[in-house]
């Protein structure tokens, strides 16, 4: 085979994409805006280009010999028609044997999301395809949910009640790697991903005080309050809490509770727990 390229290689999901194609043995491109960064992280281990969803002239550099594509859709493109370019690229390249795309779980019910026409883009072209939708990543709460975790002892996520099925990024990296590098097996399919256990944030509150050894609440805020928070306290980009939104809303309408075997199925072993996440990442609640 030729090479399997991973956009977002800097990021969650892509980097354990990377990580575990080169541990399979896999020829490695590893994509992004900032080939320094890449280079950096991964030395020797893969190739590194500069590659940008919005800049055209990147992708054929990046593509040579590639017949694997790994996409992931930066936050803050919005718009699916910013990933069409590169997904027609992809096309008129003519060598590429599958395409996955990290998708949404429920997505192929819900059209609002960017995700949902980007799927159905890279269907109509005509690339052959497997995309990997998860549930909400843990990470989540690592990264973007931990400031107020962090200073204030709180979950901040408007979904009431409502179920998560949560999922470890390394999981949906690790299975990604085994996909692309197995073409064959996993042509035009749809892989709803997810851990092996629906919580709700009460619970997921209750793992973090127990591992933290200190009591988190869940907040359990209004979506209109969350969105108005994130983007004037917090300071995050309008467009990015826009999506994040809608995602919670989703999660709301209960679209985030399946859980699935899939996991288990392609991999021959149990997806990680909440638990064994929170207590791997301790560092990113201490004070």
């Amino acid at each position: 085979m030729g090479k399997l390229m991973v956009t977002g290689a800097l990021g969650n999901v892509g980097g354990y994409v990377a990580k575990y194609a080169i541990k399979n043995g896999q020829d490695v491109v590893v994509a992004d805006i900032n080939i320094e960064a890449l280079k950096k992280k991964y030395d020797a281990k893969a190739d590194c280009v500069y590659f940008d969803f919005t800049d055209s002239k990147t992708f054929e550099n990046a593509l040579k010999e590639v017949d694997r594509v790994f996409i992931m859709r930066p936050p803050h493109l919005g718009k699916p028609a910013d990933i069409k370019p590169f997904i027609e690229a992809l096309k008129s390249n003519g060598k590429i044997k599958l395409v996955t795309f990290l998708s949404l779980i429920g997505i192929e019910n819900n059209p609002i999301p960017p995700h949902y026409k980007i799927e159905k883009y890279i269907e109509k072209v005509g690339l052959t395809f497997c995309h990997i939708r998860p549930s909400f990543f843990m990470q989540n709460i690592s990264g973007i949910h931990a400031f107020e975790i962090k200073y204030f002892d709180r979950i901040v996520v408007p979904v009431k009640k409502a179920l998560t099925s949560f999922i470890d990024a390394e999981d949906i990296g690790e299975i990604t790697a085994k996909v692309l590098s197995e073409p064959e097996k996993h042509k035009n399919k749809a892989y709803s991903i997810t851990g092996p256990e629906a919580l709700d944030y009460y619970s997921a509150a209750k793992i973090l005080s127990e591992e933290l050894d200190r009591n988190i609440v869940y907040a359990n805020p209004k979506p209109s309050l969350s969105k108005k928070y994130w983007i004037d306290i917090r300071g995050l980009d309008k467009t990015y809490s826009t999506v994040m939104g809608m995602l919670y809303m989703m999660t709301r309408m209960g679209t985030a509770k399946k859980v699935t075997s899939v996991f288990e199925e392609v991999m021959a072993k149990k997806p990680q727990t909440f638990r064994q996440f929170v207590k791997k990442n301790l560092a990113s609640w201490q004070r």
